[in-house]
């Protein structure tokens, strides 16, 4: 797919606040479109690669039915979770809600924490050869007969750099990448270097939500993740697991939380098991993001559970939109 630059007004400013996950991203958010109110105001615009789903909803941390009446919100619940979604698909569905929001004199706020979605609207993506189902189901049966970690080897002497990019066990991209090759003849490492085509053209107010303490975000984390048990989250998983037509290699149901679950049903775990394994594996999440965005100086840090941090924040972003 192709990313064009989308036509959106280049001297409008457009706010993206990302972070890890549990960090505070969309109480920041809330706060500005309030703020904002009393001016030409603002619409939010969901930068979550589980919120597009309809019907997930206590797992991803979507906003409740009332939050989304009272805030305009875009790209959330636009897809059945049958559905796939790509970044690069995301970048022009984003783009044209800003264009969208703009064209009316708002503000529009980005919001969520799927860091390759941001990388694919703010610095594009380099344009790959499309899927091939019928390839790619070819891959899915190879993995059920010798695993995925034998794939992994097989991309290793085709493309020694992206192997080692790769976790062994990350089933889709490394499929994906031996997708690549078979198409194209070419390493997929070949085909990343390509140069980007940009998404987006416009003034980016970038703010990134990192607690420092971090012994204490992993216990929100922890916190939340059981909130959300109390909450149903396990029957939310469990309506969409009895649907029949899902299955646990969507990337709906890869989504961090979902997948353990997902297993727990399939009798891989123990309810308990499911609930710890989703904890872990949300901290992992959360830090594999304070990652990235510790290593790129265009995110500004702020750090809101500091006293008075969000109306700091609040002050100098309003004065940057002014």
């Amino acid at each position: 797919m192709s990313l064009d630059v989308i036509p959106c007004d280049a001297r409008e400013p457009v706010v993206a606040i990302a972070g890890p996950t549990a960090a505070g991203k969309t109480a920041l958010a809330l706060a500005l479109w309030e703020a904002l109110r009393g001016t030409n105001g603002a619409e939010l615009v969901s930068v979550d690669s589980a919120q597009i789903y309809r019907g997930m909803d206590i797992g991803s941390a979507k906003p409740d039915a009332a939050t989304l009446a009272r805030v305009p919100h875009h790209l959330v619940d636009i897809l059945d979770p049958a559905e796939p979604y790509s970044a690069a698909r995301f970048a022009s569905d984003a783009g044209a809600a800003i264009a969208d929001i703009q064209s009316r004199g708002r503000v529009p706020i980005l919001v969520g924490g799927t860091l390759l979605y941001y990388r694919a609207l703010l610095e594009g993506l380099s344009e790959l050869p499309p899927a091939d189902a019928a390839l790619r189901m070819e891959l899915v049966e190879e993995a059920a007969r010798v695993g995925v970690q034998a794939q992994h080897e097989r991309l290793a002497g085709v493309d020694p750099a992206t192997a080692a990019r790769l976790h062994p066990n990350d089933a889709q991209r490394v499929q994906r990448a031996l997708e690549i090759h078979a198409l194209t003849g070419q390493a997929p490492s070949a085909w990343y270097a390509q140069p980007k085509a940009p998404a987006l053209a416009a003034r980016v107010l970038r703010i990134a939500v990192l607690p420092e303490d971090r012994d204490g975000h992993n216990r929100v984390i922890g916190e939340r993740f059981r909130g959300m048990m109390q909450a149903g989250f396990l029957d939310e998983v469990r309506r969409l697991h009895a649907r029949g037509d899902l299955h646990a290699d969507l990337p709906s149901m890869r989504a961090v939380g979902y997948r353990q679950l997902w297993a727990h049903l399939e009798g891989r775990h123990s309810l308990d098991e499911a609930v710890e394994l989703g904890i872990i594996a949300t901290r992992q999440y959360a830090k594999r993001q304070r990652t990235w965005l510790r290593g790129d100086s265009a995110w500004r840090r702020v750090d809101i559970t500091e006293p008075r941090a969000l109306e700091r924040v609040l002050d100098t972003l309003l004065a940057d939109l002014a």
